[in-house]
């Protein structure tokens, strides 16, 4: 399936994503109605968060460029010394920049 890419084309596409992206978020959040929130699956919301967080950086900490890595390692760094998630990543945005202009 291919799609003209012309105004209407591409329109059509970001009209079709967002309608998926939509779906998909209302979606759970109506799914979610219907279920008891008890402490397990409270449990099981906050583990599926930080997992899916995990199988996004452990990638990237492995393959990834010198400026990740730096990313990476300054914001754990400033993260487990001042526990505030903003000036951690402002750090590793920062660091990242550094390494990859230098």
């Amino acid at each position: 399936m291919s799609v003209e890419t012309t105004t209407l084309g591409i329109l059509a596409l970001i009209a079709v994503i967002t309608l998926v992206t939509v779906v998909t978020r209302f979606g759970g959040v109506f799914l979610m109605s219907f279920v008891t929130i008890n402490p397990r699956i409270e449990s099981f919301i906050n583990t599926m968060a930080s997992s899916v967080l995990i199988a996004i950086i452990v990638p990237m900490a492995f393959s990834g460029d010198a400026g990740s890595v730096a990313a990476l390692s300054v914001t754990a760094v400033i993260m487990l010394a001042t526990r505030k998630p903003l000036p951690a990543i402002a750090a590793g945005i920062a660091a990242a920049g550094l390494v990859r202009y230098l």
